[in-house]
């Protein structure tokens, strides 16, 4: 009898890393949208629209790492991610005009494409066996949630010391350590029958595409990002000025949270705290019920509790729920959806399928950062936005049920 092999393998500790360091500096940015509208006078909408570039370009630059990870090796891919993420820090740091930051956020969406889910995904559910690649794909998406349990209120610590633009040269330098951790990400040979290493990735794309289950899964991630990005970018400055008041001698208070505007990192802080618990749950769960079911449940629930909070008084204790509840599901979705792409497809160009598909997952997040500025700047409020996340989330729901869950068969050589 076989003995189980080890679910931690050196891929996945140093993948988990690499996507902890690269998240961290993402899931703070939302931190400096007061600090930098208030320095150069901006609209809220400038600096969202930066944002919102940013993970546009992430969105494009996925299935672009994605493929040139499987043509020239996954290190190097990496290594060109890592050195992107960094430029376009370092160029923000000096950027004085909203056209600047919005033209360097391209780098930095680029650098988390190279450094994020698309490219380390994929290198870990090669080296992972197929009973341990759904928790390993988790374990791995946890990481992106570790790493945004202290970004946002280390960057908010790192504010009271620094100004934003030392910050950002700070995270520039961190980025590029991760590099320290490569000689771990070796990648395995995918394990593939004869046909399946004999097909080309224009084979499997064409497959892929005139495949309706796929474009479904394309559409259903449109919500994740949208919710997501949102809550990110906007969800401090949402609480610092909504917010009800933190009483003295409360809870939060005792705590030293004495400010909405430290609320509302703690907040972010708190959904990637819960996001650990709901992610590795969801890799659990996946590999024991349909995934495509599991999915629908995740968006079902977003729906409800996005809906709840706007609809109730916004107090710090409904926050502390909102964001307790909504990060059980943050990314709870991203193991699901790239363990049921490599179930129907198979692993050999997963990095590729899945990068396309996360391309849906950031036009929603361009969509909802870019809206929340702009409707803020008309609306003074982001109810009507938040409405519409609510909306969206419904539909992801609904598209994930005619999903077919079975694999495709791959065609014989001739």
């Amino acid at each position: 009898m076989q003995a189980r092999a080890s679910i931690f393998t050196p891929v996945l500790i140093g993948g988990c890393i690499i996507i902890l360091v690269s998240f961290a500096i993402r899931a703070s940015f939302g931190v400096f949208q007061i600090p930098i509208a208030e320095e150069f006078g901006w609209l809220r909408a400038e600096f969202s629209l930066a944002i919102a570039i940013q993970n546009l370009a992430w969105g494009i630059g996925q299935p672009l790492f994605g493929a040139l990870a499987e043509k020239i090796g996954d290190r190097k891919a990496i290594i060109l991610g890592a050195l992107t993420y960094a430029a376009g820090l370092v160029l923000s740091s000096f950027a004085v005009t909203p056209t600047a930051h919005q033209f360097y956020e391209i780098l930095v969406g680029f650098g988390v494409a190279g450094t994020g889910f698309g490219v380390i995904l994929a290198v870990v559910g090669r080296a992972s066996s197929d009973a341990n690649r759904s928790m390993s794909l988790a374990i791995a998406t946890a990481a992106g949630s570790a790493g945004q349990v202290f970004g946002a209120p280390v960057a908010e610590w790192m504010l009271t010391l620094m100004n934003w633009q030392m910050v950002f040269l700070w995270f520039a330098v961190a980025i590029l350590a991760v590099l320290m951790v490569l000689p771990f990400m070796r990648s395995p040979t995918p394990p593939a029958s004869r046909a399946e290493l004999e097909e080309s990735m224009g084979t499997i794309l064409i497959r892929a595409f005139r495949d309706p289950s796929y474009t479904l899964i394309f559409l259903g991630f449109f919500s994740c990002g949208y919710q997501l990005a949102f809550v990110t970018a906007h969800f401090p400055a949402f609480v610092t000025e909504l917010c009800g008041p933190i009483q003295p001698g409360g809870v939060l208070h005792s705590m030293g949270i004495t400010t909405t505007s430290a609320l509302g990192a703690v907040s972010i802080s708190l959904i990637g705290l819960m996001n650990i618990v709901g992610t590795l749950t969801a890799g659990w769960a996946g590999n024991r019920w349909s995934k495509k079911y599991l999915l629908a449940g995740i968006y079902t629930g977003r729906t409800i509790i996005a809906a709840l909070f706007i609809m109730l008084p916004i107090t710090p204790t409904s926050v502390i729920l909102f964001s307790a509840a909504m990060g059980s599901l943050w990314l709870a979705t991203v193991p699901l959806t790239s363990g049921l792409i490599a179930h129907i497809y198979g692993l050999r160009y997963m990095g590729t399928l899945y990068g396309i598909v996360f391309f849906s997952h950031q036009l929603g997040s361009f969509m909802g950062v870019w809206l929340g500025g702009r409707m803020y700047d008309i609306h003074g409020d982001y109810t009507l936005v938040w409405w519409i996340g609510v909306g969206v989330g419904a539909f992801s729901a609904l598209v994930h049920l005619p999903i077919r869950e079975k694999r495709q068969p791959v065609p014989l050589a001739a």
